[in-house]
């Protein structure tokens, strides 16, 4: 039999009819539309799926986005011209095996009983033995070797000879069979779990998505699917102590709601966390609540551990905040007044800040996210707290660290879990929001406690960090009074008096007034109160280390711009030193001592403030205490079309191993009388020629030498006449 790439060809109507049937069950275009899915699947798989729009409009551009989101190349697997390809792919093959299951399957019953003497003789494979036993005593023999070697046999009389044929891996051809229907298995799987029965919904009971915030149980039914839905994929957000009965469904312009036949009750969230304080296992303790029995079905789910009732398997997604609470304090950040104001919040709701902060009218804070743990890298990086050492590596050691994991590093890792951290917006009135991420414990930076609040202006952007230096309590009560201190113009002129007064001798008031003059000079530009350096978005005064810069710019020529950068640096710490003091004595403390810890402090505040200028926001949150509740979000699932999937890959490796190691074999013995007694000619076929079967005829060959007690009289193995040759291989190969 001749396996062809053609189609089925009908013999009657249209002719473009008959082309287009004929190509349709073709494997030529069964393969292109194999290649075809494969390209796709690459690039659902590569490019992110399922992600908010505007994320894409980022990575790629308006232009670029808007032709994939044509392309519907962020929804791959359900995209209409996917579920088309593969309906026509399911066609396609079922044809190809219609068309060519029949002549296999009669191929692999039949015997090829019909050769004749002259037929075997001219195989490729054939012997010949002279037996001086009766035709009856040869035949017996040779149907028991056949059946020793595992062939199955007939035996027939034709032209008073017998015909012995046998046969061996004839089910070979139901691994062709079996893979072709495999691929129409898993493509029928793959359909029944796609949205397709979704979108047959949506087009035959008009099921449309809700696309605004609205209570669930509010929802209207032409948003929601019934809990008959027989296959959908959808995520569920359960807070600690509450209970959900639906989930949603994620729809292009929308969400559709899925309502369950069963309520989940999360009652604990379990977090295990490594010595390093990274998480190691995800858990949710469970109860499922049926609608219909009120049975309560205890479970724990885990990552890759789902829980499967009633159909439904529920997966262990992520974790979220559920609205934990937050006790806070607020300081301003503007003004002479260090005046703090509780304040207090949960996750997911918003407040406003007038009430804590003065002239903030209108602001709000919304509170969007906690963290109780935050594992961060804190080496330096540089490799001095490696007691091995670069000069120590050996060679193998050196290739390890930079070859293996993308994610491996040459530099040394110090992992430690830096405490809880709460993120929050401060939106203004005209709508515009900044975020902020503040820790609730200094952290050590480079030897030195810092409290470290971040900020960015877009979600995508990185956080930046303001590092507040930590006074000797842990707090950040210094920094503030020392801020609000230097926003007073009396308390800046008090300091720029002690520090000239501190500096130079009394007996040259001239130059200790010109000092004076120059350190308040110094303290008011820092301060941001000359209007003449500039004005910042939003219209605050420029403030900090520009507002220096600018002054040095426009006051100094070029060639003096570096010592007296020099000078007005150190102006400014010594001032601000005094700055300090008048702070301490205003809060009751005493004055600080001179040491190399004050004088850091001292560093790392005029740092800090420099930098609040650009922090934008007229509060700093520092988090005091907090409730935290978790919240778990489980990806549900009902995938009726997941068993057929694994039937049909169970049936394509049957068929590839069948095919690939199951090789046929033919065996023919033609056996006669002669006037000297037996004459035998065998002869032996296989779909595939390869050595092993060289080797296989020739321990057969010899097999039947033994058991005859004769050697083949004509062992030569060369084919005889082309024609014959090709008539005999039409018979008994399938090409």
């Amino acid at each position: 039999m001749s396996v062809t790439t053609s189609g089925i060809e009908v013999k009657s109507g249209q002719r473009s009819m008959r082309r287009a049937i004929e190509l349709l069950s073709s494997m030529r275009f069964a393969i292109a539309l194999l290649v075809i899915l494969s390209i796709a699947s690459i690039i659902g798989t590569v490019l992110t799926q399922d992600d908010p729009y505007p994320n894409y409009v980022n990575q790629f551009g308006p232009f670029w986005a808007d032709i994939f989101r044509s392309l519907s190349l962020y929804t791959v697997y359900s995209a209409w011209w996917f579920m088309l390809i593969l309906g026509f792919l399911m066609v396609s093959v079922s044809l190809c095996v219609i068309r060519n299951a029949p002549k296999m399957i009669a191929d692999m019953k039949s015997w090829k009983d019909k050769v004749r003497e002259s037929s075997l003789r001219a195989f490729h494979h054939k012997g010949e033995f002279a037996v001086s036993g009766t035709r009856a005593e040869a035949t017996a023999t040779l149907a028991k070797l056949s059946g020793r070697l595992g062939y199955k046999f007939v035996t027939r009389e034709s032209e008073g000879a017998t015909l012995i044929a046998a046969k061996r891996g004839a089910l070979t051809k139901l691994g062709y069979i079996s893979a072709h229907l495999a691929i129409v298995i898993i493509c029928l799987g793959g359909l029944l779990d796609s949205n397709l029965p979704i979108k047959l919904q949506m087009w035959m009971f008009n099921k449309t998505p809700i696309n605004s915030n609205t209570v669930i149980s509010d929802i209207a039914p032409e948003h929601r699917l019934s809990e008959s839905n027989p296959t959908f994929r959808g995520y569920a957000w359960v807070p600690e102590g509450e209970h959900v009965s639906t989930a949603i469904l994620n729809q292009p312009n929308g969400s559709l709601i899925q309502d369950l036949p069963f309520s989940i009750q999360l009652n604990k969230f379990i977090v295990d966390y490594y010595s390093t304080g990274m998480p190691k296992l995800f858990a949710s303790d469970i109860v499922v609540i049926d609608h219909k029995t009120g049975a309560k079905i205890p479970a724990r789910v885990e990552v890759n551990k789902p829980f499967e009732y009633d159909g439904v398997s529920i997966y262990q997604s992520s974790f979220q905040d559920g609205g934990s609470q937050m006790q806070m304090t607020a300081y301003p950040m503007t003004g002479t007044s260090a005046k703090t104001a509780p304040f207090g919040g949960t996750i997911g709701n918003s407040a406003p800040l007038g009430n804590a902060v003065p002239g903030a009218d209108g602001q709000t804070i919304e509170f969007a996210d906690f963290r109780a743990i935050n594992v961060e890298n804190i080496s330096n990086g540089s490799g001095a707290n490696d007691a091995r050492g670069v000069a120590h590596q050996t060679l193998k050691e050196a290739f390890d660290e930079r070859l293996g994991s993308g994610a491996k590093t040459s530099k040394p890792l110090d992992l430690h879990n830096v405490g809880p951290s709460v993120q929050y917006k401060v939106r203004g009135k005209d709508g515009q929001a900044r975020e902020y991420n503040n820790y609730m414990l200094p952290v050590d930076v480079s030897g030195e406690k810092m409290f470290l609040a971040g900020m960015r202006v877009n979600p995508d952007d990185p956080f930046r960090y303001l590092r507040i230096p930590a006074d000797q309590g842990g707090t950040v009560k210094e920094w503030m009074n020392l801020r609000a201190t230097l926003e007073n113009p009396a308390l800046r002129a008090a300091a720029a008096h002690r520090f000239a007064l501190r500096s130079v001798p009394s007996s040259n008031p001239e130059l200790q007034q010109h000092l004076e003059e120059s350190a308040l000079r110094v303290l008011t530009l820092f301060a941001a109160g000359d209007s003449s350096v500039g004005i910042m978005q939003g219209g605050q005064n420029i403030g900090g280390f520009q507002a220096i810069a600018a002054f040095i710019d426009r006051s100094v020529p070029k060639g003096e711009q570096e010592k007296a950068a020099s000078l007005l640096l150190r102006m400014l710490e010594g001032s601000t030193w005094d700055l300090w003091q008048l702070a301490r004595e205003q809060a009751g403390e005493p004055d600080a001592t001179p040491s190399a810890d004050t004088s850091l402090f001292i560093q790392s505040s005029i740092n800090a403030i420099s930098d609040s200028f650009l922090y934008g926001s007229p509060v700093y949150l520092q988090l005091d205490s907090f409730r935290q509740v978790q919240a778990s979000v489980f990806q549900l699932t009902r995938a009726p079309g997941k068993k057929v999937v694994y039937l049909g890959s169970l049936l394509l490796v049957l068929g590839i191993f069948s095919m690939f190691y199951v090789r046929e074999r033919r065996l023919w013995f033609w056996i006669k009388d002669t006037g000297h007694g037996t004459n035998v000619v065998m002869a032996m076929s296989s779909a595939r020629k390869t050595f092993d079967f060289d080797k296989e005829f020739a321990q057969t060959r010899d097999a039947v030498g033994a058991v005859l007690g004769a050697q083949p009289t004509d062992a030569t193995g060369k084919a005889g006449a082309p024609g014959a040759a090709s008539s005999a291989g039409s018979q008994d190969s399938t090409r």
